[in-house]
């Protein structure tokens, strides 16, 4: 629908998803159910294997929750749908890749958004912060999240003092991959997209469900579900059409021609 606040488009194997609703992006409970229903509609699509998530406008990814949804009677605690805040972040089994293209401001749970994606890339002028300090609110899935993906001492900083930070100070810590100029953001997120929706979606399954699931695992435990084949994604690659393809194509030295099955 024209008017819906979610924006999407197909582009081969790729699907593009724009949170577009002025002024600022920011999300209530009905625009979280919506991002729920397409992410998930991306998961369970055969065709699509890459999605890359960016904001409408140039001034703002997305600030997170809706303030004055909320005074309006969006409860803080209500439903957010199948996906959680913002559709991504608590999605069951999402083992495509995601790349959040952040064409500004992304704060609070937007910032906690673009950290549910695997691959960040961002324009040279965002900025970004947590400042649910400040309203008396805990960043809850930034308190888990950033902790484990940059020093301890400086996500604390963060999380506690609420300041805010450019983009390559966010570069520095290793929040975001790459900075671009605005004119070339979504140029590079589509050609990183055009590079990954090439590659061969079994193994990125498989990855992703190895890295989410041995977070909180003895190396070795993990070590041992991999090589007895007990993750789902890891079975299913290693009895593929894909496996055969993969060491076919290398002993004829062609491209392989990957079919996700």
């Amino acid at each position: 629908m024209s008017d819906s606040p979610i924006k999407t488009e197909r582009r081969g194997h790729v699907f593009e998803v724009t949170l577009d609703r002025p002024k600022a992006n920011a999300i209530d409970l009905a625009t979280s159910r919506i991002m729920g229903d397409v992410f998930r509609d991306f998961r369970d699509d055969p065709e699509l294997r890459v999605a890359i998530l960016t904001g409408g406008g140039e001034k703002f990814f997305c600030p997170g929750w809706d303030l004055k949804a909320a005074a309006e009677g969006d409860a803080v605690d209500g439903d957010y749908g199948v996906g959680g805040f913002g559709g991504l972040q608590e999605l069951r089994d999402m083992n495509k890749p995601v790349i959040a293209a952040v064409n500004g401001i992304a704060c609070g749970g937007g910032l906690e958004l673009a950290l549910s994606a695997d691959i960040i890339l961002s324009v040279d002028h965002a900025t970004f912060a947590l400042p649910e300090i400040r309203s008396g609110t805990v960043a809850d899935a930034a308190s888990v999240k950033l902790p484990k993906r940059i020093p301890y001492h400086i996500a604390m900083e963060l999380l506690l003092t609420g300041r805010w930070f450019d983009a390559e100070e966010a570069k520095g810590w290793g929040i975001i991959n790459h900075i671009y100029p605005a004119a070339d953001l979504m140029a590079e997120a589509r050609k990183l997209a055009k590079l990954l929706a090439s590659g061969p979606p079994l193994v990125y399954a498989a990855i992703k469900e190895i890295v989410r699931e041995a977070e909180d695992m003895k190396f070795q435990d993990a070590m041992n579900k991999i090589t007895k084949s007990q993750f789902e994604t890891v079975e299913k690659l290693y009895t593929s059409e894909d496996q055969l393809e993969g060491a076919r194509a290398f002993a004829e030295k062609r491209d392989p021609v990957w079919k996700g099955r």
